[in-house]
């Protein structure tokens, strides 16, 4: 047996225990979790006002489905005046400039933004952005993020999902949380994870890296 064989048996013993893994009965199917802190989505004029002409975001960290965490950050602020500084745009430059925030900082600035899917920001809250040559004020835009689990097609299909489906995901820990309608988004370029904000985390004793379950 030469050394591609040996390599090749070794990654499928090793495919086969993980997926043993996601689907026992006694757990349900396992979904690693992504603790999502607050961020923003920027259109390419927005960024040219906040950061110059022509000016193009720089990458930082590679993250799924083609986007990226920039190198840059902005302070946001809300209808009292109050700020939150260094918030991390997310590229690539979309159509719609959208601020995704947690309760709490929805407390702190003063804006009652509602809880949608990324995207839906229709009627959603106002709010200003301060950038290092400009500022921009959009009338919508600033939510809170709807949980929700990003799945392969193989993922959704050991799963038993669909994409757009919810579905119900527990928390096994000291807290032993259950989560209800999760939106499950399934896409080729998606890694397995469950997304959660920083309130939801914080409350249920979670942090990046951890497991829940599909029930």
């Amino acid at each position: 047996m030469d050394h591609t064989e040996v390599e090749f048996i070794t990654r499928l013993v090793y495919d086969v225990i993980n997926q043993e893994k996601k689907i026992d009965n006694s757990e349900g199917f396992l979904v690693p979790v992504g603790v999502s802190a607050r961020h923003i989505h920027l259109t390419q004029k927005d960024v040219e006002t906040l950061f110059g002409d022509g000016y193009q975001l720089t990458k930082k960290k590679e993250l799924m489905g083609g986007q990226f965490a920039s190198n840059e950050t902005v302070t946001i602020v809300g209808l009292k005046l109050r700020a939150i500084e260094n918030v991390r745009i997310l590229g690539p430059v979309r159509s719609a400039t959208q601020v995704e925030i947690s309760a709490t900082d929805a407390l702190k600035l003063g804006v009652k933004a509602p809880i949608r899917e990324s995207g839906d920001i229709k009627g959603s809250a106002p709010m200003a952005v301060v950038g290092p040559v400009g500022v921009i004020y959009i009338e919508e835009g600033c939510i809170i993020a709807k949980r929700h689990i990003h799945m392969s097609p193989q993922d959704a299909k050991a799963a038993g999902v669909m994409n757009g489906q919810t579905v119900s995901v527990k928390a096994k820990n000291t807290r032993a949380t259950v989560f209800d309608e999760v939106t499950v988004r399934v896409d080729p370029s998606y890694t397995l994870e469950m997304h959660i904000d920083t309130d939801e985390a914080n409350a249920a004793s979670i942090k990046t890296g951890d497991s829940v379950a599909i029930q």
